[in-house]
């Protein structure tokens, strides 16, 4: 017979409490604000992108955090930002795979070489960490928690924005998602995704303030606006944590509706 009368917490499963999150991309934008709020749920923080003066600031800002400098398109960067975080922190509880470009270009004037080098970073790369996350979590039977960053642009084409190598990386990535979840659940490895609308980073700062810009992303969502800082601090925690146990495979659209229509 169950305790009903213990007291029933509903947060506490949002929870990082000795978790060790690795974040790709973590120098800034999105990846910054996925580390802050990993760390203020309790977790430790493995942070990685190239530009070490950036992480080393954002080191001083999140006590017990963890720089791991990396060049995803390197031979090697992926496995060694994995082996790396282990060796600093002995685990990775959780992956989020949130390092990525983008491109501006009309398909007809885009180099070949420009395209693969956005698959590199955007899809080789987060399935390189993903397959290594996921090799170090099994060995030792440990459950692991993978989120993948995708976008609206892999379910939707982008319109007046043309990204073709974005486009195809990120539906990539989300059907990899899906593939990744189906061969790894029975062995305790979740693989989600997150695909946010528009949301201001380095990436897009030209879109920002650009009345053009405002108006593309203004005009494409039933919400009428782009994203705020914070609105994906949820859908991150949700993945990330035992709060969703019984979900995989799964890409959450954060976009105000865009997808919607």
């Amino acid at each position: 017979m169950s305790d009903t009368t213990a007291p029933i917490d509903p947060l506490a499963q949002f929870r990082l409490d000795d978790r060790v999150v690795l974040i790709t991309g973590a120098s800034s934008g999105l990846g910054a604000r996925f580390a802050r709020v990993a760390a203020a749920a309790g977790a430790t923080v493995v942070l990685a992108a190239r530009r070490l003066e950036r992480l080393d600031a954002l080191v001083e800002e999140i006590p017990g955090s963890v720089a791991v400098p990396v060049d995803l398109t390197a031979a090697g960067g992926p496995e060694g930002c994995v082996e790396s975080a282990l060796e600093a922190t002995g685990r990775i509880d959780v992956l989020i795979n949130n390092a990525g470009i983008s491109q501006v270009a009309p398909a007809l004037e885009f180099d070949t070489d420009a395209f693969r080098h956005e698959i590199e970073i955007d899809l080789v790369a987060p399935f390189a960490l993903a397959r290594e996350v996921a090799r170090a979590a099994i060995a030792v039977e440990q459950p692991a928690s993978i989120v993948n960053i995708g976008s609206v642009l892999g379910l939707v084409g982008g319109g007046k924005l043309r990204v073709p190598g974005y486009a195809a990386a990120k539906g990539g990535l989300h059907n990899l998602t899906r593939e990744l979840a189906s061969q790894w659940a029975r062995r305790g490895v979740r693989v989600n995704a997150i695909a946010p609308g528009w949301f201001a980073t380095e990436m897009n700062t030209e879109m920002f303030g650009h009345e053009g810009g405002e108006a593309y992303m203004r005009g494409g969502a039933p919400m009428g606006r782009p994203g705020v800082e914070g609105e994906l601090d949820g859908a991150m925690l949700f993945l990330a944590s035992s709060a969703s146990s019984f979900v995989t495979g799964h890409v959450l659209y954060v976009d105000g509706g865009w997808t919607a229509i």
